[in-house]
């Protein structure tokens, strides 16, 4: 699924009730089926005259876009960076019952932040420092080394080399139904229904990646 042209938009991993009451269901419908589809059918129309294009992943077009043509390049940025970072964010949650251990990742954490608090503690900060849209994301380096990032709009870590490991959507539209413009609200929710058991898999993925 996703691996070139024509993009889908995959179904949640989960019900639209599951991350409830931190996540609710309505903003899951809305944000889900509504908002990344939108993105989802501007990129195939954006792709649909450019077979040269079509064979592309993902990650192969946004972790280049300087090779993209100029005309559809920003649109390319926009909605398919829009897809491929709430594949991670949706993907990355979980129900707050079913949450399991992060074996390698939490290590890693306390390596590179000090206590896992600390990690916390600073995620927020950078999600709170976000003007308007964007995201916050736990990302590794070429070195292996764990960092937090933060983009605008749909841009994304991968565009600088960074793998990602989780990510937090801080766009109003993931919380404002809930939490109107609280975001620091919206992200002590987040913590609740963050799924240990797919960034653990992420962080194992991103090892292998800069092992190879």
């Amino acid at each position: 699924m996703n691996e070139h042209y024509p993009f889908v938009n995959p179904p949640l991993p989960y019900a639209y009730d599951s991350l409830e009451p931190y996540i609710d269901t309505q903003t899951m419908y809305v944000h889900h089926d509504r908002l990344v589809q939108r993105y989802v059918l501007n990129l195939n129309d954006l792709l649909k005259d450019y077979p040269e294009l079509q064979n592309l992943s993902l990650e192969e077009m946004l972790t280049n876009p300087e090779s993209l043509p100029e005309e559809i390049r920003q649109g390319i940025i926009n909605n398919g960076g829009g897809l491929y970072n709430h594949i991670i964010y949706f993907g990355g949650m979980t129900n707050s019952l079913t949450r399991s251990q992060a074996e390698a990742l939490y290590p890693a954490i306390v390596r590179d932040f000090g206590t896992v608090e600390h990690f916390f503690d600073e995620f927020k900060r950078y999600a709170l420092t976000i003007f308007g849209s964007g995201y916050a994301w736990l990302v590794m380096d070429q070195n292996g080394l764990l960092s937090i990032r933060t983009t605008p709009n749909q841009n994304t870590p991968i565009t600088d080399n960074f793998c990602v490991v989780a990510g937090v959507d801080v766009w109003e539209h993931a919380y404002f139904l809930k939490r109107f413009n609280d975001r620091a609200a919206y992200l002590e929710d987040w913590f609740h229904v963050v799924s240990w058991e797919q960034a653990d898999e992420r962080y194992r993925n991103c090892l292998t990646a800069i092992n190879a």
